[in-house]
């Protein structure tokens, strides 16, 4: 077995277990060095990401990141790599857990130091296409004492986890609802949501 299917296993046993999976070196370290070195994270090119569904309105004390949607169709190489891994990882969740899946979307996400998203769940109560969410981290020699963490709040408990380069978890949109805590370092993601019908490119 390959080590991306094996990370592939462990990830649909955790969601058919817990509703959850946190792997690490979904992409390896160069591959993260290789999205980072991008452009994409310039300030011109992100814009304040907003709350809601329609009508998208700027609250930065529920939500202080910016964001950048993510078009496949032309996406650089080295983002293209991680998408492929995403489509395959669909794929092999369709097979295994019937989940029906049909697409994804994903968008770059940058919080500045400080910046927060309060507790939420990613699927609106308008819309439930969004079945899973799929966070890769891009940090690298994240340390637990700069912050960040993706809190989950499971049926019992929570559970943080950091933002380390490379990471990836994945979670039930429609039932772990969760936040990320305030960190002392700008802190980047690839955020993204797999799909019960075509992803919507009017926000792209």
């Amino acid at each position: 077995m390959t080590q991306i299917q094996n990370l592939f296993d462990i990830i649909a046993d955790g969601l058919a277990e817990k509703g959850y999976a946190t792997v690490d070196n979904f992409l390896v370290q160069t591959e993260v060095e290789d999205v980072i070195g991008l452009d994409l994270f310039r300030e011109e090119r992100l814009k304040k990401a907003g709350i809601g569904k329609e009508t998208k309105q700027i609250n930065e004390g529920i939500r202080g990141d910016f964001i950048h949607w993510i078009d496949k169709t032309d996406a650089a190489a080295p983002i293209k790599k991680y998408t492929d891994k995403l489509d395959a990882l669909r794929l092999f969740l369709n097979q295994n857990l019937y989940l029906s899946l049909k697409d994804y979307e994903v968008h770059l996400a940058m919080y500045p130091p400080g910046s927060f998203y309060k507790r939420h769940l990613d699927q609106f109560k308008s819309d439930d296409h969004r079945k899973l969410s799929v966070i890769l981290y891009l940090n690298q020699d994240w340390k637990e004492s700069y912050g960040g963490q993706l809190r989950m709040y499971l049926e019992n408990k929570t559970l943080d986890c950091l933002p380390i380069a490379g990471r990836l978890v994945c979670f039930r949109s429609d039932r772990i609802e969760h936040e990320v805590l305030p960190a002392t370092r700008e802190r980047k993601s690839i955020t993204g949501w797999m799909l019960d019908q075509l992803a919507d490119l009017r926000h792209m």
